[in-house]
Parts: C-alpha cells; sequence; structure tokens
C-alpha cells in the first residue's frame, strides 16, 4: 500500500513547506553535531512537532528526529494513535522508526532520500508495505531529494576531514 511517489498538484505545495521545515531540523542537528535527519509531524496542515536527531547530545540510541516528533505528538494529542498524521524526514527511516510508524498507525510518510545502510522503507527492508504487520503506511520517496542529499553529503564531507 505504497504511493510510489506520486503527490496530487494541489498538495505540492504543501508539501514542500513541511519538508522545507523538516531540512531546517536537519540543518540545526548538523550544526549540533548531529547526523542531519529533520522530521515534522502534521495533522490536517497543522505542525504537531518538529525535531531532528538528537542521539549524541541525549546519549539515548532511540533519539532519532521520527521517533522525537512522534512522542511530542503523541503527548499533545494524548493518543499513541496518529492516523490521522503524515511525517515528513529528510532521510529513509531505519527499521526501529518504521516499526513505530507502523505501531502509530500513521496516515503517510514523506521522506527525501534513501537510506541504504539502513532504510526500511525501501532500501534494505520494506516495513510500511508488509501485509504481515497489523498497518501498512503509504509513502512517497524523492521530495526534495536534490537537497536532502547536500546536507547529508556536507555533514559527512566535514566529518571525514576533522578525523582524516
Amino acid at each position: 500500500m505504497r504511493d510510489l511517489g506520486r503527490i496530487d498538484p494541489e498538495e505540492d505545495c504543501d508539501i514542500s513547506r513541511f519538508m522545507l521545515i523538516a531540512l531546517e531540523e536537519a540543518t540545526q542537528a548538523m550544526l549540533e553535531g548531529e547526523v542531519p535527519t529533520g522530521a515534522v509531524l502534521v495533522q490536517e496542515g497543522e505542525v504537531l512537532a518538529r525535531d531532528h536527531n538528537r542521539k549524541e547530545q541525549l546519549q539515548d540510541p532511540t533519539a532519532h528526529a521520527e521517533i522525537l516528533v512522534m512522542r511530542a505528538a503523541a503527548e499533545t494529542l494524548c493518543s499513541w494513535r496518529l492516523d490521522h498524521c503524515e511525517l515528513y524526514v529528510t532521510m529513509e527511516p531505519c527499521p526501529m522508526c518504521a516499526g513505530a510508524m507502523v505501531q502509530a498507525r500513521l496516515r503517510r510518510l514523506i521522506f527525501g532520500v534513501r537510506n541504504p545502510k539502513a532504510g526500511a522503507v525501501v532500501s534494505l527492508y520494506r516495513m510500511l508495505d508488509d501485509e504481515r504487520l497489523n498497518h501498512q503506511v503509504p509513502w512517497v520517496e524523492g521530495v526534495m531529494a536534490k537537497e536532502c542529499t547536500a546536507i547529508l553529503k556536507d555533514f559527512f564531507s566535514q566529518l571525514r576531514n576533522q578525523n582524516p
């Protein structure tokens, strides 16, 4: 039950607006020395939560951008069910985050670039499409991919230059 990147032209403006917010969060992560992944959780056009990776800052292996925004939104809504929400994230989610999206029953995931080392939507695993699970999450990939790729390349290039 995937979306395969098809976007209704009427939605295009909102999708770009929310992905820009996720990119702002990714930029903040990079400034803090975190892998630059940003996420925004939206319900009916309203931002419920926005954040970025904080694993280093919090010394918490679960402090991925996606987990942080789902936690914040669940607290705001007083419900773990996020079935009316869409998640925008700059990079394809890992297995932990994809599993949490299935559990939260997200309405849809929109992401920028694939994650060839840990992606659980299409790169390594297809968790969101797995019909053996209790819920499938439709997804769209490639939104603002050029910008999402650029920030990741910049971060890892700087990291390599610091640690030759």
